[in-house]
């Protein structure tokens, strides 16, 4: 990206952007048919970003060309972590008592760090849902599992978040974020301690009708298709690659799984391209109407007057809720690096380091764009006839779910 360029952003150009989260928040909501097909989606998509795309492919090409190599990275690593995901069917039906539901997030919110949140939201958001499908009680189930699994549990390793993987792109210590255990062990541990009472209340308002149905379906999980774990590992691996046999690796693992393993377990699931086609088109309009956005907080972020760690908390994590969380990442790091403070990591104090990681990993659980998964999750959901809450809906639960974890934090930060 040119260095000049942040300083030339016209007013305008950040307008499509703001329209892009608009859009995705209220066009559900008043045009709720239309807005179900992706054809439309992509129109609307289309018709907000190309006057976003035509200005920078003449103003600055070169930032425009990096957003989309991002773009391609991120769906590819997605898409790849989608597919390979959904030929891992995990069979049968727990009972969805508390207990069982609250074992299941747990178990989540440590796989997401050794198959990202991705490949944890894959593998584990169909039996959740299956689980609970009985149950009249249960928009809440999905929405934690985002919490959790597709976010919050990600916090350990490079591999857990993608904005993580990229600080170790940019030289952190692949060993580094194990030294964030406190934070994850404390934020999972009030989450799964908050969901179980949220559980508890719901499930206690269940039909005995609900219920008994409940039991009489049980049946013990088991797991089918186990040839796809060999694939789904070959993608996590394959992060390590340098661009752009890294994405090559990726879609041609995604596409082996695809075209050579068994098909009995995508069947089961359900399988389809719908909610990563939806993925794709709307986040093709955020990378590219985000942009402007980026480089102008890369122009100015020095006079923003962000100085201290519980500052670059917040303001990474608040924008990591409405852009995408990776590209934050980068930008606040870049920002603390100008601050030519001391030295102890990657060019920063390990504090700021800190805090930039945990206000992208965590409050990327804030609004459905905010990381990757979250938008997956929720068509799953909707897919398998879940009533999910609407955009802002789901911000609002989010942020008051999460508010005393993020009180909590910029406190601690602050006495440091």
């Amino acid at each position: 990206m040119h260095e000049t360029f942040g300083p030339d952003v016209p007013a305008w150009a950040l307008l499509p952007f703001a329209v892009m989260l608009a859009g995705i928040a209220v066009m559900p909501l008043v045009l709720p048919h239309w807005w179900e097909h992706n054809r439309n989606r992509g129109l609307f998509t289309l018709a907000v970003a190309a006057p976003v795309a035509l200005w920078l492919l003449d103003a600055a090409p070169h930032a425009l060309g990096h957003s989309l190599l991002e773009y391609v990275s991120f769906l590819a690593l997605l898409g790849a972590l989608y597919v390979v995901a959904g030929g891992i069917h995990l069979s049968g039906d727990l009972r969805a008592t508390p207990a069982h539901n609250t074992a299941l997030l747990a178990c989540g919110a440590v796989l997401a760090n050794v198959v990202g949140t991705t490949g944890a939201s894959m593998l584990l958001v169909r039996t959740l849902l299956r689980t609970n499908s009985q149950r009249t009680h249960r928009t809440h189930v999905p929405v934690f599992f985002i919490l959790l699994v597709s976010n919050c549990g990600g916090l350990l390793t490079p591999l857990g978040d993608p904005p993580l993987f990229l600080g170790y792109l940019r030289g952190v210590p692949f060993t580094w974020t194990l030294g964030l255990w406190p934070w994850w062990l404390g934020t999972v541990g009030y989450l799964l301690a908050v969901f179980h009472a949220v559980d508890r209340r719901a499930y206690a308002k269940e039909s005995h009708g609900a219920l008994r149905r409940d039991a009489r379906e049980a049946k013990p999980i088991r797991v089918e298709g186990a040839v796809h774990v060999a694939w789904l590992l070959g993608v996590v691996l394959a992060v390590f690659l340098p661009s752009p046999y890294r994405e090559l690796a990726m879609v041609g693992l995604g596409a082996a799984s695809l075209w050579l393993g068994p098909q009995g377990p995508r069947v089961k699931n359900g399988f389809t391209f719908a909610p990563i086609v939806e993925v794709a088109i709307l986040f093709a309009g955020i990378f590219v109407t985000m942009v402007p956005a980026l480089a102008l907080l890369q122009a100015q972020g020095g006079t923003l007057g962000v100085d201290q760690p519980w500052q670059f908390f917040l303001v990474t994590g608040g924008l990591s809720s409405v852009l995408d969380n990776a590209p934050t990442y980068l930008t606040f790091l870049s920002t603390a690096q100008s601050l030519h403070l001391p030295v102890e990591i990657v060019g920063v104090p390990a504090v700021f380091l800190t805090a930039i990681s945990l206000g992208a990993v965590l409050m990327g659980a804030n609004t459905y764009i905010g990381n990757g998964p979250n938008f997956m999750v929720k068509a799953i959901a909707e897919e398998s006839g879940y009533a999910m809450p609407s955009f802002l809906g789901y911000a609002a639960w989010a942020t008051a779910t999460l508010a005393p974890v993020y009180a909590v934090i910029v406190t601690v930060l602050a006495l440091r």
